[in-house]
């Protein structure tokens, strides 16, 4: 019997990052890329994403706020129009505000973090699910975070966020078996990037730099893009459920190595 050609790989197969402007989600757009994919990059600032669009090969920039439904509608349908399917999507976009207890916690600041890191993989992943599941092969990617796995003092805002994109992940694992669609989360631990710590802490570049302090190594954006090109790139059939990426000084979120 003659083999029939997989008609996916005769063709460009493109990758969607959210929050591709800086940190993990830039860094996984020059993963991708170097990969082969064709890389649409979303983010907020559109000046940046711009930027590293020149830089790569065969890709795409839109100005994309992913709490924003009918943005990320119409951004669903400009893409498919322009190629037809989608074959992976990396829910990146997201982030920390605050380090306060749960007793003076500012209900604004948790609100702003459930909207981005799980209402903001909710509308995306809903708007391009019809398209990844056209491909034929699509992958579904949700950056999501240690702390998504174990709570910290001083993180309940972000960790009750990321719990929410954790389940996510594993909701819709159960409920897409069957289709032609994997769902991976990668979880990280410590990273340190130029902008995660300073905007948890409002600009405050002595609270940023004291997240790090005495942490020889810990993760870089590099580190995190690596790991999720990894997972992407295996074979079809394969489905990494769950990463989690520590720095080898970080043995849980509340155990750290320092040196001193």
């Amino acid at each position: 019997m003659t083999a029939v050609p997989d008609a996916s790989a005769a063709r460009t197969r493109t990758a969607v990052v959210t929050g591709a402007s800086s940190g993990i989600g830039a860094a996984t757009a020059r993963r991708l890329a170097a990969e082969g994919y064709r890389v649409v990059l979303a983010a907020r600032r559109k000046d940046r994403i711009e930027a590293l669009a020149a830089e790569l090969p065969d890709a795409e920039a839109y100005r994309l706020d992913v709490t924003d439904r009918a943005a990320v509608d119409a951004f669903a349908a400009e893409l498919v129009a322009r190629h037809d399917s989608v074959d992976v999507l990396v829910n990146n976009a997201g982030g920390a505000l605050g380090a306060d207890p749960v007793a003076t916690g500012d209900p604004a600041d948790w609100r702003t973090m459930y909207e981005v890191n799980v209402l903001g993989v909710l509308n995306v992943t809903q708007a391009l699910l019809p398209a990844l599941t056209a491909s034929g092969d699509g992958t579904v990617v949700v950056v999501s975070s240690t702390a998504g796995h174990g709570t910290y003092e001083g993180g309940g805002g972000y960790v009750a966020a990321k719990h929410g994109a954790h389940v996510i992940a594993e909701t819709l694992r159960l409920e897409l078996c069957g289709e032609p669609v994997r769902v991976i989360e990668v979880a990280p631990g410590m990273v340190k990037t130029d902008e995660f710590a300073a905007t948890r802490f409002r600009g405050d570049a002595a609270k940023a730099a004291k997240v790090y302090e005495g942490v020889a190594e810990p993760l870089t954006a590099d580190d995190v893009a690596d790991t999720i090109g990894w997972a992407v790139t295996r074979p079809a059939h394969v489905n990494i459920d769950l990463l989690v990426v520590r720095p080898r000084a970080q043995a849980a979120n509340h155990k750290v190595h320092r040196v001193t």
